[in-house]
């Protein structure tokens, strides 16, 4: 007879990270319509929380994977995970592009404007132009060679989770090889991990302050008007970001036997401080103990998890395609099927560079567009207003995509504890990643 899971334990509504921060989000946005010039202020909150979680981010991706490998025993195992979630990256990255494709046609946020390439103001783009052109000029080849970094302790430095994640792989692939010699370096990594853990769980308790600044912030530096040239692209891109999660991501999530809306409320309170931030990163490391929390076995979360921040951006990849219509429709730019398809090609390519670059969503769009010349890149002045409000779309997205890429790589592989799993989804398990 199965064990009865235990009775969630009560404690009061107050000390729920959750609703401090939804009430958090709400504060801002009243301060912003009411005091904008005070709330514009406020920025610094969501500036400081950012840089907390920036700080530690690369040493637990280092100590996560490098554990998850180690502690796996079978190198044969980890590189078949990694194939298998590579698979499942590009399957998904070309379903998303296509989504965002046929929606912009079916919908065409863009027709009717009528924008002319020689009246838009390009100035506010030259920030950009010298990222874009790095991007897009070192193909293929400059981003394999961007993986690897110039020593660790750059890597580290920078906080860039590719590379990091890139010496992570060698330096836990080395320790298994090493085996029982190493064993007191393993273990002292595995302690590291731990007490980061302990530390990113003090760190998400200001996560209301920097969800009260970030909003503060946006609304009174935008106002509510500020929507209202582009609101249909946003729209359309918030709707497709819902179609792509609750139809092709439920139905993957139902594959696995599991219910999406369960699991998008059992991260609630980490999908509450993306959408108020726009990052992906102030969730990480609690993302990855959530996960390991619900079932999904260590190894294939600190692998897929990290991976999936720059090779499995869905949300992203539908915003690609779709920015790149909505661009073409608002300059009255016809597009031939052989365009179509050098787009979906290209952005194939050109998504994965996207995490971690400065004003990533522009970059990436300018890069685009350089491989398709039909298209005026000047036009990308016009999305550059909205970039936030959909920036936080983005964030979303990309984040629910790679949770699910992890479960569903992890039972493909049979990492997955599927009872444990919907016992912890159906709130019968209670999980409080803060507290180590």
């Amino acid at each position: 007879m199965p064990p009865v899971p235990a009775a969630p334990r009560k404690s009061p509504f107050y000390k729920s990270l959750f609703l401090q921060v939804l009430a958090a989000l709400v504060l801002g946005i009243v301060l912003g319509v009411a005091v904008p010039d005070f709330a514009i202020g406020l920025k610094f909150f969501s500036d400081m929380f950012l840089k907390l979680i920036s700080m530690i981010v690369a040493p637990i991706v280092f100590c996560v994977v490098v554990h998850g490998i180690a502690g796996a025993g079978d190198l044969k195992k980890v590189g078949r995970v990694g194939v298998k979630a590579l698979i499942y990256f590009e399957a998904m990255t070309t379903i998303a592009l296509a989504v965002g494709l046929m929606l912009g046609f079916l919908i065409g946020p863009g027709h009717g404007m009528n924008v002319k390439p020689a009246a838009l103001d390009g100035k506010a783009l030259s920030g950009f132009a010298t990222n874009a052109h790095a991007l897009a000029g070192g193909g293929v080849g400059g981003f394999m060679l961007n993986i690897i970094p110039t020593t660790a302790f750059d890597a580290l430095a920078r906080n860039d989770v590719l590379q990091v994640l890139c010496f992570a792989v060698i330096f836990g692939v080395s320790l298994a090889l090493v085996g029982e010699p190493a064993r007191q370096v393993a273990s002292l990594i595995d302690a590291a991990s731990t007490v980061l853990f302990r530390a990113m769980g003090l760190i998400v308790r200001l996560a209301p302050l920097g969800v009260l600044g970030a909003v503060a912030y946006t609304v009174g530096r935008y106002g509510v008007g500020s929507l209202q040239q582009l609101a249909s692209l946003v729209a359309v891109f918030y709707a497709s970001v819902a179609v792509f999660v609750l139809v092709v991501l439920g139905t993957v999530m139902r594959l696995a036997g599991l219910n999406i809306f369960r699991f998008l409320g059992y991260l609630r309170e980490e999908l509450t401080i993306v959408l108020a931030t726009a990052s992906s990163d102030a969730v990480l490391p609690q993302i990855m103990r959530k996960l390991s929390a619900m079932g999904v076995k260590e190894s294939v979360v600190g692998l897929v998890v990290p991976t999936g921040y720059s090779f499995n951006l869905d949300a992203f990849s539908i915003y690609l395609t779709l920015a790149v219509v909505f661009l073409a429709q608002a300059t009255n730019t016809p597009l031939s099927l052989g365009d179509l398809l050098l787009i979906l090609a290209v952005s194939l390519v050109t998504s994965k560079g996207a995490h971690g670059v400065p004003g990533s969503a522009i970059v990436i769009l300018a890069a685009t567009l350089n491989a398709v010349p039909a298209i005026p890149a000047i036009g990308l002045v016009l999305v550059l207003s909205i970039d936030w409000f959909v920036g936080m779309a983005r964030a979303l997205g990309n984040l629910i995509g790679n949770c699910v890429a992890t479960v569903v790589v992890a039972a493909w592989e049979g990492d997955l504890d599927r009872a444990k799993a919907k016992h912890v989804l159906d709130g019968e398990v209670l999980v409080d990643v803060t507290a180590g």
